[in-house]
């Protein structure tokens, strides 16, 4: 529940799932300081500002539920001029997360809900977030039942059924993600494997982590490919570029391979 702490003065101090009043005397402690511990998201707004009022509910319902988690803050600009200008706040409402002491992130303007949602979600994982990072088969499938848009979730619980030869669930668990470069590569994968394309060796390096192997292994099974089976092993390169991320050299090197190979 979100608690919305008044006091006299300009400053209404308060903590974890409360609202923060905070002025230039306060602002040190309220927001530097107590960034260090958990990130605070500080809303610059002014009585006068439509928008703002547009904004507010937004943000207390993501900072309620998240409560413990993170901080909510306001500072009225009118009020506090110096922390504007420190802050480089040209408009309003500007809303600025700080983590260590620093901003983090931001954004300018009345954003929609599910904007808001998000900006919290890159500051405090969620309950679908954390799952994931715990990996086991259970927390995934939990994770996608919390949030079926969640294609970090899908692939991970993809590769793990894919692991135990069960194709067709892997299959449809990543089949809902098409613009996911690694989910598509995954579905792809699944698809080579119910076709029996001979590609099991070259899958079995992939899932140890011997991408070199694995790239090399797909490279010969491309240029001896056809049409769709053709495309299907390029989309499961590009899920390996992906999962190497784009500065990897294996990944510039087969990247510079196959584009020489379609051409």
């Amino acid at each position: 529940m979100m608690v919305w702490v008044r006091q006299p003065a300009a400053q209404r101090i308060c903590f974890a799932g409360m609202v923060i009043d905070v002025d230039e005397a306060g602002f040190p402690q309220q927001v530097i300081e107590r960034s260090s511990t958990v990130p605070v998201v500080v809303d610059f707004w002014a009585a006068w500002c439509g928008p703002c009022r547009q904004l507010t509910p937004a943000l207390e319902a993501a900072a309620s539920a998240r409560e413990g988690k993170v901080d909510l803050a306001k500072v009225d600009v009118d009020r506090n001029p110096g922390l504007a200008q420190t802050y480089q706040v040209q408009g309003i409402p500007a809303v600025k997360a700080f983590r260590d002491g620093a901003v983090a992130s931001e954004f300018t303007g009345a954003a929609p809900p599910a904007q808001v949602e998000r900006f919290f979600d890159a500051l405090v994982p969620s309950e679908a977030d954390q799952l994931v990072a715990a990996g086991d088969e259970a927390s995934l499938r939990r994770a996608l039942e919390l949030d079926p848009r969640q294609s970090d979730a899908a692939g991970r619980l993809a590769r793990l059924l894919l692991a135990r030869g069960e194709t067709e669930q892997a299959l449809a668990v990543v089949e809902p993600f098409p613009h996911d470069f690694l989910a598509a590569g995954l579905a792809a994968r699944a698809r080579l494997s119910q076709n029996g394309r001979g590609l099991e060796d070259t899958f079995a390096a992939w899932d140890r982590g011997d991408h070199a192997a694995a790239l090399e292994g797909m490279h010969e099974a491309f240029a001896a490919a056809e049409g769709t089976e053709r495309d299907a092993i390029r989309q499961a390169m590009v899920a390996i570029f992906t999962e190497l991320g784009p500065d990897d050299p294996l990944a510039r090197e087969h990247r510079r391979r196959l584009a020489a190979a379609i051409h």
